[in-house]
């Protein structure tokens, strides 16, 4: 899987006070920890920026491959930043993003095909985010790929992401997005790529079942098929996700559990916690999580403790 590692971004307060002050080491340090730490792709979230897009952009671009040769994902709304850091970029970027309105698309998949670039596309209409599969795949076959097709824009360039909503909030969407996943990579011809903002399952919660909550979700996602998510790398727990997955570890309780719910999501089930050993605490905190995701237990912050 692409991991996009996601902490360059504005929201930080430390992150934009480095980029307004044009303090380059810090975000250089930034960006090479999170490569380190197992990053393929750096997001660059520099907001809005609607007076200096085009210079804040350049920079940042500039000075992030000045000590990294990572493919960049280009995370603004401003359209003129974007087409300054494709211009920017050594290597083909990652467009962060279109929705599937026209006026978007009609806007970002030209810069898409100029540059050679992949790009996100949002399940996100006109009449806001829709709250079914067939909704999201409606707007997919309907609007994204149809403009893909209409620029030149090759199908696995597109990074076509559902849309992940809180947990908190918005239960019954989780499994709406795993599943939606799916019926993307089945969508076109080659098949598109497939990404999400893990992070965004588990905003809201409480920072200390925060990264339980991503790693489960993650499992899920990824025995759906997803192929690249926009996720905090410099978490050492939910990168062991991904080596636990990817070399089949089964050395702890923990581990044999995460393959196991992997694997009922490779196959299209969810998964059923009448087999795990809920006297095992860390055992019960996955599968109690896992009952939250799947909407079999209602979200409270305290769930682990009820």
């Amino acid at each position: 899987m692409i991991v996009i590692g996601e902490s360059i971004h504005i929201i930080s307060r430390q992150v934009r006070a480095a980029i307004d002050n044009r303090d380059k080491a810090f975000l250089q340090d930034l960006a090479l920890r999170q490569v380190e730490s197992g990053a393929h792709w750096l997001d660059l979230n520099i907001g809005p920026q609607k007076k200096a897009g085009v210079e804040t952009m350049t920079w940042l671009v500039n000075i992030i491959q000045e000590v990294s040769n990572v493919p960049l994902v280009l995370d603004t709304t401003n359209v003129e930043a974007i087409e300054a850091g494709l211009e920017a970029c050594h290597k083909p970027a990652l467009i962060n993003s279109t929705d599937a309105t026209l006026e978007r698309l009609n806007t970002l998949m030209p810069l898409a095909a100029k540059y050679n670039a992949n790009i996100i596309a949002l399940t996100l209409g006109s009449s806001g985010l829709p709250r079914t599969i067939d909704s999201r795949l409606e707007l997919v076959l309907e609007q994204i790929l149809p403009a893909a097709a209409q620029y030149n824009v090759p199908f696995n360039h597109i990074f076509l992401d559902p849309l992940v909503l809180t947990v908190n909030g918005n239960q019954g969407q989780a499994m709406q997005t795993v599943e939606a996943i799916r019926y993307f990579k089945q969508a076109c011809e080659p098949p598109s790529m497939t990404t999400c903002g893990l992070s965004n399952i588990s905003n809201g919660a409480p920072e200390e079942i925060r990264p339980l909550i991503n790693r489960v979700f993650l499992t899920m996602m990824l025995g759906a098929g997803l192929d690249s998510a926009i996720m905090n790398c410099l978490d050492d727990e939910l990168m062991k996700i991904l080596r636990i997955i990817d070399s089949g570890d089964k050395s702890t309780p923990e581990s044999r559990l995460y393959l196991s719910l992997y694997n009922s999501y490779v196959i299209g089930e969810q998964f059923d916690i009448s087999t795990v050993d809920m006297d095992n605490p860390k055992l019960r905190d996955i599968a109690r999580t896992i009952q939250i995701l799947q909407n079999q237990l209602l979200y409270a912050h305290s769930y682990l403790n009820t």
